[in-house]
């Protein structure tokens, strides 16, 4: 063995025991009661939790959005994940108008390659919706993306899909056997809103949230799912953020629907109330923050089993970014950090007080991630032949989040002050230590991209004569 993980409390999305792990050319290749350690490298996990590391499934490094970049790179964003627990995670590809779908992954690779410090992948995101784009998403696919995201919003940014694209893209990625994931908002009814507010002159940033309200979110949602009924494919809802989504999903759950939803700590945590004052202006994210009982409806959700995963939509902006907006809410770019404290926050605030179990811990934040987006099991398990992509997490450990502790490259935390209970000892990825008590001791360039198959046939992504490919 190269490394032994010694007397750790094991959670998987089922079990929880004690035991050691043995770790040999990056894979863990040992699980049992005692593992004799020779030669290997001894990391002790006496009283801590052993877990699957996190997978932030919903991420933008270096995003181009609103006039504006979002404030982490490939290299300090996931070095921040590492330090908190995220082992891997699942950026974006965005197409360009008139521009093919491959064009856009193969330049997302380009700028994240020889620079992530953690394993990744890309989403496929659609914005221009020809015959052609359809035809390429057997060889995305193929290529190892098997989802794709659809904007229901972002008219003006040239990405949004009509009901008629959203319908195609369900249909052709149903028969290639992938994912289809949305940013359910209705734009009309926005558009409207914030015309009518401007007209009144109301500007500071809580109209933001006020021109968001929760029936914009429901009533797409509600669309999404029935394009997803008649079309029988399979739906993602990201950053699903109110109650009344929480119903839709799950009423469509009960009918058969393969609908799965994901949320983020920002709707699990803050209420709308953060709008209000001088630093109102650094919170306005989309969808917005909302009441009090939407985040217990979103916990409630997440106990259920109704909500699948919770990742960050990690998409940092400074306080001098934030300025641009200061006399105009619609121009405040939008977006919130949140890589770093994931893992902690979810503990914290689910585990610690009750509300989740650690089994449920890491079904939401690892395993079911993993399965939804083919990862499965090389990621999102601790089992023999998996990445040994491991996080020690401490539960006696105590932090205040403040930007000035965490390494997201920000002068703002949307948590500063919040005290956790529970943080990261260690986190390795294939074997390898990146981060220990919180700091980055890895290597810039460590990560690499990760194709995802599904374990089943995927009709139409691959030649009839050549098989599907599981990742192991």
């Amino acid at each position: 063995m190269d490394m032994i993980v010694k007397n750790g409390i094991l959670v998987t999305a089922t079990d929880s025991f004690v035991a050691d792990i043995g770790i040999k050319n990056g894979k863990i290749a040992n699980i049992a009661e005692h593992i004799e350690p020779w030669d290997a490298e001894v990391i002790e996990a006496k009283e801590m939790f052993v877990l699957p590391g996190a997978i932030d499934v919903h991420t933008h490094f270096q995003l181009p959005f609103m006039r504006t970049v979002s404030a982490d790179d490939f290299v300090t964003g996931s070095k921040a994940a590492a330090c908190g627990g995220v082992t891997s995670f699942i950026d974006f590809a965005i197409q360009a108008k008139s521009r093919a779908l491959m064009e856009a992954v193969e330049n997302r690779r380009k700028e994240a390659d020889g620079k992530v410090c953690i394993d990744y992948s890309l989403h496929a995101a659609i914005t221009d919706f020809s015959e052609a784009t359809l035809a390429e998403i057997p060889q995305v696919i193929q290529y190892g993306i098997p989802s794709f995201k659809v904007f229901m919003i972002y008219a003006k940014e040239g990405w949004m899909a009509d009901d008629g694209s959203l319908f195609a893209v369900l249909e052709k990625a149903r028969d290639c056997g992938g994912l289809v994931g949305v940013h359910a908002e209705n734009p009309f009814v926005i558009d409207y809103n914030v015309a009518k507010f401007l007209h009144e002159g109301k500007t500071e940033a809580r109209w933001h949230g006020l021109s968001r309200p929760n029936y914009v979110e429901a009533e797409a949602i509600s669309r999404a799912i029935y394009w997803t009924e008649i079309t029988r494919s399979r739906l993602y809802v990201f950053h699903m953020s109110t109650k009344e989504g929480v119903q839709l999903v799950s009423d469509a759950r009960a009918r058969g629907l393969s609908v799965f939803a994901e949320t983020c700590p920002q709707y699990l945590l803050l209420t709308d109330e953060k709008y209000e004052g001088e630093e109102g202006i650094n919170y306005p994210t989309g969808p917005p923050l909302r009441k009090k009982e939407d985040c217990e409806g979103l916990w409630r959700g997440l106990q259920a089993g109704t909500i699948s995963a919770v990742a960050t939509d990690h998409c940092p902006l400074t306080r001098q970014q934030r300025q641009m907006g200061k006399d105009d809410f619609t121009k405040i770019p939008n977006g919130l950090p949140g890589i770093e404290t994931l893992l902690p926050l979810v503990y914290s605030e689910g585990v610690a007080k009750g509300r989740l179990t650690m089994n449920q811990l890491v079904e939401v934040t690892s395993a079911t991630p993993a399965r939804l987006f083919g990862l499965y099991p090389q990621k999102g398990s601790l089992a023999i032949g998996a990445d040994a992509d491991i996080v020690v997490f401490d539960p006696a450990a105590k932090r205040t989040l403040s930007h000035s502790n965490l390494h997201m490259n920000l002068d703002f935390s949307p948590y500063e002050g919040l005290e956790v209970s529970g943080w990261p000892k260690y986190t390795l990825s294939r074997g390898k230590i990146l981060a220990r008590d919180g700091q980055f001791v890895g290597e810039e360039g460590w990560g690499r991209f990760v194709p995802r198959f599904y374990l089943e046939r995927v009709p139409g992504a691959l030649p009839e004569e050549e098989p599907a490919e599981a990742v192991v």
